[in-house]
């Protein structure tokens, strides 16, 4: 199993938690690491702690980037991008909010440049649904899915040539059937769910 996990919470409020994610690092594809909606204003020790150890674990931390379906601007998005590299270490990106319509495929393009020229050696982008095929060979993982259990469900199936993909499922129960080669199952719902840890991961006092 791959996992790729975006927990949203803060290491000195939930040190045990991150302690069982640095644990499981032979599962983990990637960390999303997120201090601010992105990587703040300033550095956080924290953070870069947290961060430091899970590179001491081989595990990929992708730096956290809103894009806001395109209408964030290029050079606030690049800025997260250098900030997460410079204060964190950041070895990757996840670009969040990635738009599927290839209307913005040449601002996605330019993105990818800066991200790899941010020293991103792996770059997610999170679409959130199957994006249009063009923006496959931008990224090393597209999102595909990102939603609730209930949602998630019912889908339809996956259309081909995104492989590998990867699925975000949240309001999940425990053992739920996901088929992405890559994934995150957590059981949180409502506003926040990536503050929980994928099932299997939990921490247990």
């Amino acid at each position: 199993m791959h996992l790729l996990v975006p927990y949203y919470e803060h290491p000195a409020e939930r040190p045990a938690e991150w302690d069982a994610l640095i644990a499981a690092a032979p599962r983990l594809y990637g960390v999303v690491l997120n201090p601010a909606s992105g990587a703040g204003d300033a550095p956080d020790p924290a953070f870069a702690a947290v961060a430091a150890r899970l590179r001491a674990a081989r595990v990929p931390v992708l730096g956290y980037a809103d894009t806001d379906y395109g209408r964030r601007p290029h050079a606030d998005v690049v800025r997260d991008l250098l900030r997460h590299r410079d204060w964190y270490g950041a070895d990757g990106a996840f670009l969040d909010q990635v738009a599927t319509d290839p209307a913005l495929l040449a601002h996605y393009r330019r993105l990818a440049v800066a991200a790899r020229a941010a020293d991103a050696a792996t770059l997610v982008l999170n679409h959130g649904a199957p994006p249009h095929p063009a923006y496959l060979p931008l990224g090393d993982l597209p999102v595909t899915f990102e939603g609730p259990w209930e949602a998630y469900a019912g889908r339809d199936p996956e259309p081909p040539g995104a492989d590998p993909y990867c699925h975000l499922v949240y309001a999940a129960p425990a053992h739920a059937p996901v088929t992405a080669p890559v994934r995150c199952v957590v059981p949180g719902a409502g506003a926040h769910p990536w503050g929980t840890l994928p099932h299997g991961l939990e921490h247990r006092p």
